[in-house]
């Protein structure tokens, strides 16, 4: 893929994680108070609330393809090389899934009350 592309969804990712951690930050706000939200009924409750599970997974996907697409920008800065730049790519991506695959996994097992 394009290096122009790549960096259009890091653009992308940005302004959408901003738009939903805003969102998330608001519900947290107006749900009877910050500290009231933290509570550990409360914080189940959330995730069993499908449309706030979704808005989770989403915020989990976006941050984790902007962070690890940072990541990869940050260090193919520091050196240049045809096999440098394949490891870091391919090592940010399969840190990307496996961070995604373990959030997803904890947001389904507290949703379906495993926890």
């Amino acid at each position: 893929m394009r290096e122009s592309t790549i960096m259009k969804i890091h653009y992308g990712t940005a302004l959408a994680a901003v738009a939903l951690v805003a969102v998330h930050v608001l519900m947290r706000l107006t749900s009877g108070g910050f500290a009231a939200s933290l509570e550990y009924e409360t914080v189940l409750a959330n995730y069993k609330f499908i449309p706030y599970a979704i808005m989770l997974e989403l915020i989990l996907v976006l941050l984790s393809i902007h962070g690890f697409n940072g990541l990869r920008v940050i260090l193919l800065e520091l050196k240049q090389g045809r096999t440098y730049e394949k490891a870091v790519s391919y090592g940010c991506l399969a840190a990307m899934f496996v961070l995604i695959a373990y959030g997803s996994r904890t947001i389904i097992m507290t949703n379906m009350g495993m926890v």
